[in-house]
């Protein structure tokens, strides 16, 4: 056999031979492979005519042509924000995690017997984001902060039985994609999405739910308890949009008694990527449980009486009637919420912290640098993001 023929894609990756996949058709009455398929498929939806493409690629020849597109990447510092910040990964997770196939190729646990540590880095991902947003229950994951932000809107319909509004208010001052990704979902679900400003949101009358974020995208730090309190007593509930690492040093949202609360875990140790992926936390009050999104690990015991991690709550559309279902979302993104818990565990309460009040310190002294020269600070606090008037 010549090295060419050996370094062929699918004769290493396909893991049937032409022989062999000629005895299965052959086992279920037919000639060939492309003899079933012809049968199985649709005359109407056929396309008659051999596709156009150009010869195949060894392995070595594709990864060759892939790393030509990557070299014409151009990385630079990213001073966008809004979600997006450059973080450092630990060389120990990266190399004994990210990196590791063990960890990168494992697929959803439905096997908890042989999933007990992924189980056990979910559960410590959880307990982190129920730690920072002050919030009772939270979930192994969602896609990204933008999903998470519909999935709260979608979660206050259904639980705010008290009004009867079909209004959604959503703060000005979100993530410009999170507000799109909200009008889109909410377009074919009949909701009305009214922006509002910041100052604003306590005179607001009607709607079943509202989102802010803390801190906006702006930069702004503001005290929600005002604007939560204000709205509870117009039934109506509250989500907030935070950031984990300024949770760190900020009030939590739970303490000031948000229903839901939503974000993105990408700066404890994720790399941003190019834009993502990127997991994004969800975490609620307990009794809206059987209403959230996503899955839940939690704590059982094993046949012998011993302690035992399993996913204990599945409510998506992919394991129970559609009818029943709290959401078609079927992405949590498992390995980097892994990531983001043992960042957490990494480093610790205080070096999260110490990590928190350097990246805080960093953004004040540009700050008193900026404001030294003929340009302004516009926002009068901040966590790490600032708005700048230029003259």
């Amino acid at each position: 056999m010549s090295q060419g023929v050996t370094n062929h894609f699918q004769q290493r990756h396909i893991g049937t031979t032409t022989a062999q996949q000629q005895e299965m058709a052959s086992a279920i009455g037919f000639e060939s492979v492309d003899h079933l398929i012809d049968t199985a498929i649709p005359d109407n939806i056929k396309l008659g005519q051999g596709l156009s493409l150009p010869a195949a690629l060894s392995e070595a020849e594709a990864l060759k042509k892939l790393r030509t597109y990557a070299d014409q990447n151009k990385v630079l510092r990213s001073c966008i924000g809004m979600g997006y910040y450059d973080t450092l990964t630990p060389p120990v997770l990266l190399r004994n995690v990210f990196e590791n196939p063990g960890w990168y190729t494992a697929y959803t646990p439905y096997q908890p017997e042989i999933s007990q540590g992924r189980l056990e880095t979910l559960l410590t991902f959880q307990q982190v984001i129920i730690d920072l947003t002050g919030m009772p229950l939270a979930n192994a994951s969602l896609l990204d902060e933008a999903t998470a932000a519909a999935e709260a809107m979608t979660l206050m319909h259904r639980m705010n039985r008290r009004s009867k509004s079909s209004t959604f208010v959503v703060s000005d001052d979100c993530h410009p994609q999170t507000i799109s990704l909200i009008q889109t979902r909410a377009e074919p679900l009949g909701i009305n999405v009214s922006l509002v400003s910041p100052e604003a949101l306590t005179q607001i009358d009607d709607a079943f739910g509202v989102l802010v974020q803390y801190p906006g995208t702006y930069g702004h730090v503001r005290d929600l308890s005002e604007v939560i309190a204000s709205a509870h007593d117009k039934n109506i509930l509250v989500g907030v949009a935070s950031d984990l690492l300024a949770l760190t040093l900020l009030k939590s949202p739970g303490s000031m008694g948000a229903d839901v609360v939503v974000g993105s875990s990408q700066r404890f140790g994720v790399p941003m990527g190019f834009g993502g992926p990127h997991a994004a936390f969800f975490a609620t009050r307990d009794e809206y449980k059987r209403s959230m999104p996503g899955r839940v690990i939690g704590v059982s015991i094993d046949s012998t009486g011993r302690q035992a991690l399993r996913m204990a709550m599945q409510t998506r559309e992919q394991h129970i009637r559609r009818e029943k279902a709290t959401s078609n979302i079927c992405t949590a993104q498992a390995l980097l919420a892994i990531m983001a818990g043992l960042y957490a565990m990494h480093h610790g309460p205080e070096g999260l912290r110490a990590i928190a009040g350097r990246v805080h310190q960093f953004t004040s002294k540009l700050a008193a640098s900026i404001n030294a020269t003929a340009n302004e600070v516009v926002n009068e606090s901040w966590f790490d993001t600032l708005t700048i008037k230029v003259e």
